[in-house]
């Protein structure tokens, strides 16, 4: 089914065809006439499935719609996790809405960065992007009203609530109009998730698209059983012999992140850290930087991986295991996209033999492993 069969105004249509997306995404099928139609939703779907697309069309088209542009608060509000996601949000937004007849302002708000740029920023915003710790330090400023809230949208709501967000996004929510449209999307669902649905979203569509085996058969998976001292040199060595130009390496910590890229900036190898710890400028110059092309290697956790989304990027790589297998398929997950195969390589040592089998089950293939201790 294509997109001119789901509702959507010729400017969006001219929008997606610029972009060159021609097929809906299964949550886009379902999403995009749901939220048209001012339903709430419940969308689980993985990451890279298109999720950010699947509401930010309709909300746009319905904002056209209404009187919403002329009014003079924020009519929509999208909270998220981290500043990459927030940009990540806006950006898309903003490709959208540049072809729209009447002007939609979009604004991203996070903290880390100079908080009265923001509050000058805000004036005229139509879609607020937001974390919800700088949301509130703003509300408490005076700076922004919720009252003209229409459209609530929690994106990755699963991280949201597992990061300890839940008593801001309770003040949040309390904070808005009781009459609104409801978007809860999410790459897990799971009791906390259960329960906000429960509280926010009134008879909603549920649209829940399940992971498929598939969806990892571009990546050529290995495995190396390593031990601890030597996975440094193993991580050097894996970058220098297969000449890897683009490599994303994943740590389990921020300590670990930066220990690293200091191992590997020592040995002649360009690489950056992207964590919690880094000012918002860092991340997002090492980010860019990455995408480009004129980063070698990037050292990331878990979370601030939820703003890498490059189309061909060819080298993943576990320096540690996660403890969530979801988490391990999100993470090999940025390589093999578009269309293009990646190499996702995992350095296992003896004492994550056994999580690393329970990861393998749960994602339902076998990886091959190799005595990697030899190599060195």
């Amino acid at each position: 089914m294509p997109f001119t069969s789901l509702g959507l105004s010729d400017a969006i249509l001219k929008a997606l065809a610029d972009q060159k997306f021609t097929i809906p995404t299964p949550i886009q099928l379902t999403a995009i006439p749901a939220i048209l139609n001012k339903k709430d939703v419940l969308g689980i779907a993985k990451t890279g499935s298109g999720k950010t697309a699947s509401y930010v069309m309709p909300i746009l088209m319905n904002l056209q719609q209404e009187s919403g542009v002329k009014n003079r608060h924020a009519n929509v509000l999208v909270l998220v996790p981290t500043r990459e996601l927030a940009e990540q949000v806006k950006d898309v937004f903003q490709q959208f809405s540049r072809a729209l007849p009447q002007r939609i302002k979009t604004l991203a708000v996070y903290g880390g960065v100079s908080i009265n740029p923001q509050m000058m920023a805000l004036q005229g915003v139509n879609i607020l992007v937001a974390t919800p710790g700088r949301l509130l330090e703003l509300v408490g400023s005076n700076a922004v009203n919720l009252s003209g809230i229409e459209t609530l949208v929690l994106d990755e709501a699963d991280k949201l609530l597992n990061l300890g967000f839940k008593e801001e996004l309770d003040k949040v929510i309390a904070l808005l109009p009781q009459q609104r449209q409801n978007i809860l999307l999410s790459a897990t669902i799971n009791n906390d998730l259960r329960n906000i649905e429960q509280i926010l979203l009134h008879d909603p569509v549920v649209i829940e698209i399940e992971e498929e085996e598939e969806s990892l058969d571009l990546i050529n998976q290995v495995a190396y059983i390593v031990s601890e001292e030597k996975k440094g040199p193993f991580l050097r060595y894996l970058i220098k012999h297969h000449e890897m130009k683009q490599v994303l390496v994943f740590a389990s910590s921020v300590a670990t992140a930066d220990a690293i890229v200091n191992k590997l900036r020592k040995n002649n190898l360009d690489a950056k850290a992207i964590h919690s710890k880094k000012s918002q400028g860092n991340r997002t110059d090492s980010l860019h930087h990455f995408k480009a092309g004129s980063l070698r290697i990037l050292v990331a956790t878990d979370l601030m991986a939820r703003g890498i989304d490059i189309s061909d990027l060819p080298f993943v790589i576990n320096y540690e295991l996660p403890r969530s297998p979801k988490d391990y398929i999100h993470r090999i997950g940025r390589t093999g996209r578009a269309g293009q195969a990646g190499d996702a390589i995992s350095l296992v040592s003896q004492n994550e033999l056994h999580h690393f089998e329970v990861i393998q089950k749960k994602m339902g293939k076998q990886v091959n492993l190799i005595d990697g201790n030899s190599v060195l």
